[in-house]
C-alpha cells in the first residue's frame, strides 16, 4: 500500500469494492511502518495488534482506515507516554473523545506517535524516545510539536495523524514536511483525553497529505462533549462541502508584518507566489496590519508556561508514571521523581512558569501578558471585519538541521512567532504547501473567523489543486 499516492476516499474505494479487507489494510499499513519508520523515528507505539471496526466502509469513509495518533492523546489499553520518561510506561484506562469517535467511526487506531516531551519544543528533538527525521531530508527535523504526525504522513506511513496545536505544533511541522495541518476553532474538538500543556491554547487538529482527507478526519471529531466544558455547541457543518469551488471574491488579508526581513527570502517568495494565484484567480488581495505580532512570542511563554507549571503538578510519582528508586522519604519521591522523569525543556518551562505565577512577579508579568494577549484577539477581530482569511508563511525558515538549533531557547521559540497568534486568538488555521525553497517544503498558512474552518478549507483546496504539491516526492526517502 502506497499511502503517497491513496487518499481516504480511494481507500474507501477499494474497502466497498472488496479489493481489500479492513484487515489487510491493516497488516499492510504495519508492514509499511516496518519498513520505513526505522530511518523516520516517526512511531513511539505500533499496535501489532489493532482492533479492526466492523464498521461498513458503504457507512463511513473512515472504516477500516488506519490512523496514526499524536502520543499525547490518551488511549484505552495502548501506551501513551507524551514522549516524557515520567510517562513511559503509563497505559491508560479510558479513550480520548477523539478516540471514541474514530472508533465508532470504524477507524483503524494503528499506533502512537512521536511529539517533543508534552509538546513543549519545535523540533521533536526532546521527546525522551528519539528523534524524528523529516523525510525530505533525514539531517533535517520534522517540526514540532507534532513532528511524528507530520513525518508520518509525509512518509506514507498513514494517510492521516491527529496532533495538537498550542502555538503552531500542528501547522509548523506540516509546512516543514510538506503536507496540509489544521488547528480548528478553540473548543471546535474536544480536549477531553488530551494531556494537557496549556489549556487555553491546546487544540486537537488533524494532518494528511491531502485537504480533503483533513476535512473528512475533522467531521467526525469536531462537535460537542459533556466531558469539555470549553467546547463549542455549534453544529458541525460537512467540511468537504467548501471543497472545489473557485476563490473568486473571497477576501484574503496579507499582514506586512508576515513579510518582514526575518522571514526567508525563498519562503517569502513561494508564498507570495501563491498569492498571486489566488489574485489571478478573482480573490480580492487586502495588505493589512497585525501590529501586536511583534510581542505575541513573549505574550505566548508567560501563558503558556504558567499553565503548564499548573498543569504538570499531577505527575508527582505518586499516583501513576515514573516513580524515583532513589527516593528515601515523601519530598524525595516528588522532587527525584520530577527531576529524573522530566526532561530539561519541561523543567525550563514548569520553574518559567512558576516564576510568573509568583506573588512577587505576577501582576508584573502574568496579568501583563494576559492583558496583551486581548489586544491580539483585538488585532484580528479588526482585520475579520472586512476580510474573509489571512494567509502568510507558515514558518520563517524551511525545516533546519537536527541539532542545529535545540541549544538556543530563544532561537527555537522564535520559530512560533507566526503561528501562535492563532492560538492566543482561537481562530481556525492551517498550513497547505506553498512550494519549495532550496528543495525543502514551505508552507502558506490561512487562518480565519471563529468555527470558519470552511472558509479555510476552501482557499487551501484550491492552493491544492492549482499547484498539485501532492505529486511531489520526500527526497529522503530515495536514499
Amino acid at each position: 500500500m502506497d499511502y503517497l499516492k491513496e487518499t481516504i476516499d480511494s481507500l474507501n474505494e477499494k474497502l466497498t469494492k472488496g479489493e481489500i479487507t479492513p484487515e489487510q489494510l491493516r497488516d499492510e499499513t504495519l508492514a509499511k511502518i516496518k519498513e520505513i519508520d526505522p530511518k523516520i523515528k516517526a512511531f513511539i507505539t505500533v499496535d501489532d495488534a489493532a482492533k479492526v471496526s466492523s464498521v461498513s466502509p458503504k457507512e463511513s469513509k473512515l472504516a477500516g482506515i488506519p490512523i496514526g495518533i499524536k502520543d499525547n492523546i490518551v488511549t484505552d489499553g495502548l501506551k501513551t507516554t507524551a514522549a516524557s520518561h515520567i510517562l513511559d510506561n503509563f497505559v491508560p484506562v479510558y479513550d480520548a473523545t477523539v478516540i471514541e469517535k474514530l472508533k465508532k467511526a470504524g477507524a483503524t487506531i494503528i499506533g502512537k506517535l512521536n511529539m517533543d516531551e508534552f509538546a513543549m519544543g519545535s523540533s521533536t528533538e526532546t521527546s525522551y524516545f528519539a528523534k524524528t527525521h523529516n523525510p525530505w531530508n533525514l539531517d533535517k527535523v520534522p517540526g514540532g510539536s507534532s513532528g511524528g504526525s507530520a513525518a508520518a504522513v509525509a512518509a506514507g506511513e498513514v494517510v492521516a495523524a491527529l496532533g495538537s496545536d498550542t502555538g503552531g505544533s500542528v501547522r509548523q511541522p506540516a509546512a516543514f514536511n510538506g503536507i496540509f495541518g489544521i488547528k480548528p476553532t478553540y473548543g471546535r474538538v474536544s480536549r477531553w483525553g488530551l494531556i494537557a500543556f496549556a489549556s487555553s491554547l491546546d487544540q486537537i487538529g488533524v494532518l494528511s497529505k491531502r485537504v480533503k482527507d483533513s476535512a473528512e478526519v475533522l467531521n467526525v471529531i469536531a462537535g460537542y462533549d459533556e466531558h469539555d466544558s470549553t467546547v463549542s455547541e455549534k453544529p458541525v457543518p460537512d467540511y468537504t462541502e467548501a471543497l472545489g469551488k473557485d476563490v473568486k471574491g473571497v477576501r484574503v488579508a496579507v499582514p506586512k508584518e508576515y513579510f518582514s526581513d526575518a522571514v526567508d527570502q525563498g519562503v517569502r517568495d513561494a508564498v507570495t507566489k501563491q498569492i498571486e494565484v489566488l489574485k489571478n484567480a478573482g480573490a480580492i488581495i487586502n495588505e493589512v496590519s497585525l501590529p501586536y505580532t511583534k510581542y505575541v512570542v513573549p505574550t505566548y511563554y508567560i501563558i503558556a508556561s504558567s499553565e503548564a507549571s499548573s498543569n504538570l503538578q499531577r505527575f508527582d510519582g505518586i499516583r501513576y508514571g515514573y516513580r524515583s528508586e532513589n527516593a528515601k522519604n515523601l519530598l524525595d519521591v516528588y522532587l527525584k521523581s520530577r527531576s529524573e522523569g522530566f526532561g530539561q525543556e519541561v523543567k525550563r518551562r514548569i520553574m518559567l512558569g512558576s516564576f510568573t505565577l509568583s506573588a512577587g512577579s505576577y501582576d508584573a508579568f502574568f496579568r501583563q501578558a494576559t492583558k496583551v494577549r486581548t489586544l491580539i484577539v483585538r488585532d484580528f477581530e479588526r482585520v475579520f471585519e472586512d476580510n474573509d482569511v489571512i494567509v502568510g508563511p507558515t514558518t520563517t525558515t524551511t525545516a533546519f538541521g537536527i541539532g542545529e538549533e535545540i541549544s538556543d531557547p530563544l532561537k527555537m521559540y522564535n520559530n512560533d512567532i507566526l503561528t501562535i497568534s492563532a492560538n492566543m486568538a482561537g481562530v481556525p488555521a492551517a498550513s497547505v504547501p506553498a512550494g519549495l525553497s532550496d528543495g525543502m517544503p514551505v508552507g502558506m498558512q490561512i487562518m480565519a473567523k471563529r468555527f470558519d474552518e470552511a472558509s479555510i478549507f476552501r482557499v487551501a483546496d484550491f492552493i491544492e489543486r492549482q499547484n498539485e504539491f501532492y505529486k511531489e516526492t520526500p527526497k529522503g526517502l530515495e536514499d
